[in-house]
């Protein structure tokens, strides 16, 4: 069923395609008349091929290809309006930073922004506007009461994009009510059933379900569907089997290699890079707040709850836990004005590529927690030491779909997310986090 969900983005993306290179064409025909062709060929095809590669990329990370977002709404429109004046910038400077191809377009290049930009905003409100009115895809029948049921129900009503429907929702599980379960599919032509996690228990609904499968009928538990709706786990309707059959899926030695050898090439070469604004760092945090170190050290816990130490550029005032740890919350007194830049930008986490490098931090994983609060997090949260099973990260699948928390509520709510990581995690997925953080980190700049 994903698969059709999937084409929709396809689509989108071919249209874009299209577009990016019909805009050109029209572009060099307005301006070279006739002669438009050899103006492409000679001059145009080879360094605006590469210039829409960088477009689509910008489009990526900015959301604009995520089913969620594909609605006529204010949220689009900014969306769409970042990506165009982003794009266009670093046109500007792929151009006059590399003079080989000959060309330094101002007018070309202020037309095509124009065109392109109009053509894509009617296009993408086109194809907004038809996701709404195309008949869904994946039509539900949904059997039991669970919590998860009434938030799932709102979702795909705010959300008809997503191609789902609620075609029948058999709340009460009465013995009357599923023995009709072959006629409400026919008359609604259910082609998803939706069912309570714990269905294989009840032998009653576990045989009426087999007596009415059929090829055509996709059967789901309420956490799949959940996972495919809200891209995240919920952890009130787990219970431990559901670990072993989606957690233990067999190794990923290749997985784990290829990842290690991008970490560590990442940790040298960013690390070099950012070598000079380091040191100048490191410089304003002792002449800003003398009396700490520059670099502060604190215990955090790893894979397998093994505890290291992770590094950072100190960001509070020296002695700010003299009364013991506690969360940071919105504007922290003990934050100095230098740390509040340095968190604000992520420079206070430069450091980290020394864990990087000594293999206790991967690039993406979930967010290490500190001891004190991961014990007290694994008496009040279900299934939270979990997390550890794999590397924590600089990044990961919660950072870039929940806001910063800090409190037990928002513990389970990144717990969530992190789960989903650890059930499909593999290196598209890993790229994907990677560069929606960099889209993060440009916005809050």
């Amino acid at each position: 069923m994903d698969s059709n969900l999937r084409l929709r983005q396809i689509l989108l993306l071919l249209g874009d395609i299209i577009l990016l290179y019909l805009s050109l064409l029209i572009t060099l025909f307005l301006r070279y008349g006739v002669r438009f062709w050899e103006a492409l060929i000679e001059y145009h095809l080879q360094p605006f091929s590469i210039i829409f590669i960088l477009w689509l990329f910008i489009f990526y990370i900015t959301g604009l290809y995520e089913l969620k977002i594909l609605k006529n709404t204010l949220v689009f429109l900014k969306t769409f309006i970042a990506a165009i004046i982003t794009s266009t910038l670093l046109t500007v400077i792929f151009f006059y930073s590399i003079p080989k191809f000959g060309i330094t377009p101002k007018t070309n290049l202020f037309l095509f922004v124009v065109i392109f930009g109009i053509l894509s905003f009617f296009w993408r409100r086109f194809f907004n506007h038809t996701l709404k009115k195309v008949p869904p895809v994946i039509r539900l029948l949904l059997i039991g009461n669970d919590a998860e049921y009434e938030e799932l129900v709102k979702q795909i009503e705010k959300n008809p994009q997503l191609g789902y429907k609620v075609s029948f929702w058999l709340k009460n599980e009465s013995e009357e009510e599923l023995r009709q379960l072959k006629k409400i599919i026919v008359d609604n032509s259910i082609n998803s059933l939706v069912l309570p996690l714990g269905f294989k228990k009840e032998r009653h609904l576990a045989q009426i379900i087999f007596e009415n499968i059929s090829p055509d009928l996709e059967i789901m538990d309420v956490p799949k569907l959940y996972e495919r709706i809200f891209q995240k786990i919920p952890i009130s309707t787990l219970e431990e089997v559901w670990f072993i059959e989606n957690i233990t899926k067999g190794n990923k030695i290749i997985y784990e290699l290829v990842k290690r050898v991008v970490e560590i090439s990442f940790a040298l070469i960013v690390g070099v890079i950012f070598l000079p604004l380091s040191i100048i760092i490191a410089g304003l945090i002792k002449l800003t707040s003398p009396g700490g170190p520059m670099i502060y050290r604190q215990t955090r816990v790893g894979r397998n709850g093994h505890e290291f130490t992770l590094y950072k550029f100190r960001t509070m005032i020296p002695k700010a836990e003299a009364e013991g740890p506690r969360w940071t919350i919105p504007n922290d007194p003990r934050i100095t004005k230098i740390g509040k830049i340095l968190r604000r930008a992520h420079l206070d986490e430069i450091p980290q590529l020394i864990n990087l490098l000594q293999g206790n931090l991967a690039l993406v994983g979930p967010r290490p927690e500190r001891p004190e609060f991961v014990e007290e997090l694994k008496k009040k949260i279900p299934y939270y030491d979990i997390r550890h099973l794999i590397k924590p990260g600089l990044t990961g699948w919660a950072q870039i779909n929940y806001r910063y928390g800090a409190s037990i509520e928002d513990a389970q709510e990144k717990l969530q997310y992190e789960l989903y990581y650890l059930k499909n995690r593999d290196l598209v997925m890993d790229l994907s986090i990677i560069l929606k953080t960099i889209k993060l980190f440009i916005y809050k700049l």
